[in-house]
């Protein structure tokens, strides 16, 4: 991440400045609001895929790339907030969540401020290519969520819908955050293209190491056994669901379903997965999305933005957090 840092720690520096600009409200309560979220930002791991796909095309950088990942930053913050609402989640980052300290209502209308925000700042420029890039990346995530709302009702999942749910849940921000970087460096459509694809192979290797630190013990910012008693339905538990015998399958499934508040039937599930080798089954397949997205990075050619690009796909999945 250092190496990263330093390719393009000007420009993120630069953001930074921009993106706290654009939050700015006439508002006391929101710029207050707006004051915490920005001091608690996370990795800005996806203005850095911005920056560093429209680098990969251009020595220099232009004031579309700076709104395209203001952009990208705004709605991941705002669902973010919106997720916090829907999960009643108390933290977020470590630190209290918006709906923590300013209750659901105050933190609904503040995920919906950051998501017009984001908005008027690309509508407001022209900048129509990123806007429409990205304003399917948030349709793609509202379908994602309904569907596994839809789908996990019975907690019996197949592997082929939990791909489909985080390719829209999540890899699509992703990827539409370096569809947006190039285009704005570029305008070439079938460079957008091959970087959305590459942006979706990461974020989708991203959200399967997020599931792995499920079943870890490293202080990543959620417990152990979170996804478990949330009743979510991710890669390692549907592995192990589909291969083990049917008494040990039901009675997974009725502790998922019936005792997910229960510390130690959440071990106990814990501890099944990593027997059955669902650990491992995920980690492969991380690795293998993450190799399928180097191949693509590697058909542009060689520099210190490529190398960079590279040296953050593989944070994603070598992350400790």
């Amino acid at each position: 991440m250092e190496e990263i840092k330093q390719l393009i720690g000007k420009e993120l520096q630069d953001f930074e400045g921009k993106f706290a600009d654009a939050v700015k409200s006439n508002v006391p309560l929101l710029d207050r609001i707006m004051h915490y979220i920005v001091k608690r930002k996370g990795k800005q791991i996806r203005p850095m895929f911005v920056i560093l796909s429209a680098r990969l095309f251009s020595p220099q950088i232009n004031e579309t790339t700076y709104r395209a990942a203001a952009l990208v930053e705004l709605l991941h913050t705002a669902t973010l907030v919106h997720d916090d609402v829907v999960d009643d989640s108390l933290e977020r980052r470590g630190f209290f969540s918006v709906n923590a300290l300013w209750k659901n209502k105050i933190a609904v209308l503040v995920g919906d401020y950051l998501l017009t925000k984001g908005l008027l700042l690309s509508l407001n420029n022209k900048d129509f290519r990123s806007l429409e890039i990205l304003t399917t990346a948030v349709r793609e995530m509202s379908e994602g969520e309904l569907l596994q709302l839809e789908k996990t009702r019975k907690l019996d999942i197949q592997e082929d819908i939990y791909f489909e749910i985080i390719r829209r849940k999540t890899a699509s921000l992703l990827a539409s955050a370096c569809a947006a970087g190039s285009w704005s460096t570029t305008e070439n459509d079938e460079t957008v293209e091959q970087m959305h694809l590459f942006g979706e192979k990461v974020g989708i290797a991203f959200q399967i190491k997020d599931d792995l630190f499920d079943y870890g013990s490293a202080n990543i910012g959620k417990p152990t056994g979170n996804d478990i008693r949330e009743k979510k339905m991710t890669l390692p538990l549907i592995y192990t669901l589909q291969h083990c015998p049917p008494d040990q399958k039901r009675h997974i499934i009725n502790i998922v379903k019936n005792h997910h508040t229960d510390k130690d039937k959440v071990n106990e599930v814990i501890a099944m997965v990593r027997e059955s080798g669902g650990i491992d089954y995920a980690r492969e397949k991380m690795l293998g999305y993450r190799d399928e997205a180097l191949a693509i990075l590697h058909r542009f050619p060689e520099s210190t933005v490529r190398n960079g690009l590279e040296s953050l796909v593989r944070y994603t999945t070598d992350r400790k957090f």
